[in-house]
């Protein structure tokens, strides 16, 4: 039977061969994204301090992969309610936080397992901080928003789920014969036409892409910021979702996979490209701040001052102690004198004391890579 929107679409085909996946054009698309890639990696590897990047990037990330689903919040907000405050914020910054954690834990599971259906639930249950599971009850459809019109009907059933759910990881481990960036884009697709949780299938599929990537070799860290090219494009996102869906539903043809597959695939090489940028930037203005304080204030300066004020742009008393650089009248001391240099600004957030650091946190909610030197 022929796909329909509003019928169950419990006759999803597998994901295809390699030969009708890689076209001339998708293995073509594959050789920048590859470079891209290795660039960022290689960028990355230089930062003298990892967590510069691992506390900062996917935060971004989850920023828009959330906005992608219209839980809209701002790096600001994100960064401020970060590492202890996380009660005290909005519904929306408090899910997007969640999605961080969820991509820790991912990231982290690696190392004992590989992907698997456990992952993709734990980290749905991560995102949306219920103990949810695989679909059981029939009746979800996605509509949609203005017009109210079924677009599409997942396939419905535990059982069913669960088998289609097995045919994807099968193909994530076994179908080695596929690139590995075709196979976490096509991988990405089917998962979220078996759409296997009642919410939270986009955010859990986009983690899932990163912790592909990671456990491909192909991504060293989680630091990818592959949903700022999703929410650019979101409307092209979806739409292509959708023709994969419609060619291999309605006419059994594949001719919907090469455009989805060479969407993706740009999204990698240019959030790759731009992340490179960000993690150089990043670097300079540390540099730069780094040589400031050791001028203005060599009896405050140490470089391990200076990563800690760069792990994210919210810093406190107790991350200086936790670190073992002072106790906390001499942290609250060094603090205060990068204040006085112009790195840092003194703030509250209720009843804590934090300080936010305006050149970073402005370089990371830009979309440019430009590094505003201390006056």
């Amino acid at each position: 039977m022929s796909w329909q929107p509003d019928r169950p679409f419990n006759d999803l085909p597998p994901v295809p061969a390699a030969e009708v996946l890689e076209t001339r054009a998708v293995l073509k698309a594959c050789i920048p994204a590859r470079a891209a890639l290795a660039a960022l990696n290689q960028a990355a590897a230089l930062m003298p301090n990892p967590a510069m990047l691992v506390n900062t990037l996917p935060m971004l990330e989850a920023r828009d992969s959330s906005e992608i689903e219209n839980i809209v919040t701002t790096a600001d907000r994100l960064f401020q309610h970060a590492g202890g405050a996380e009660q005290q914020a909005d519904p929306a910054t408090k899910e997007a936080l969640r999605y961080r954690g969820a991509l820790y834990w991912g990231a982290a599971s690696l190392r004992e397992r590989p992907l698997s259906t456990a992952t993709a639930v734990e980290v749905c249950r991560q995102i949306k901080g219920v103990a949810l599971d695989v679909r059981r009850t029939p009746g979800t459809q996605l509509v949609n928003d203005r017009s109210g019109e079924v677009v599409y009907t997942p396939p419905q059933g535990e059982a069913v789920l669960r088998g289609l759910l097995a045919d994807w990881e099968r193909f994530l481990h076994e179908a080695t014969d596929v690139d590995p960036l075709v196979r976490m884009a096509a991988a990405h697709y089917q998962f979220e036409a078996i759409h296997p949780f009642v919410d939270g299938n986009g955010r859990t599929g986009r983690v899932l892409n990163l912790l592909f990537l990671l456990q491909a070799g192909l991504l060293d860290l989680p630091i990818l910021y592959l949903s700022r090219a999703i929410l650019r494009r979101k409307s092209d996102y979806y739409r292509l979702l959708r023709e994969v869906t419609q060619t291999g539903g309605q006419t059994g043809g594949q001719a919907g996979w090469e455009p989805w597959l060479r969407f993706m695939l740009q999204g990698v090489e240019e959030t790759a490209q731009w992340t490179t940028a960000k993690i150089l930037a990043i670097r300079a203005l540390a540099d730069h701040t780094a040589q400031h304080v050791r001028e203005r204030a060599p009896k405050v300066y140490s470089r391990e001052l200076v990563d800690v004020v760069f792990e994210q742009p919210y810093c406190r008393i107790a991350n200086l102690v936790e670190r073992g650089i002072a106790q906390r009248q001499a942290a609250s001391r060094y603090l205060h004198a990068l204040a006085e240099l112009g790195v840092l600004t003194p703030t509250e957030v209720g009843k804590e004391k934090l300080f936010v650091h305006p050149g970073l946190l402005r370089l990371l909610a830009s979309e440019t890579h430009e590094v505003v030197r201390y006056t």
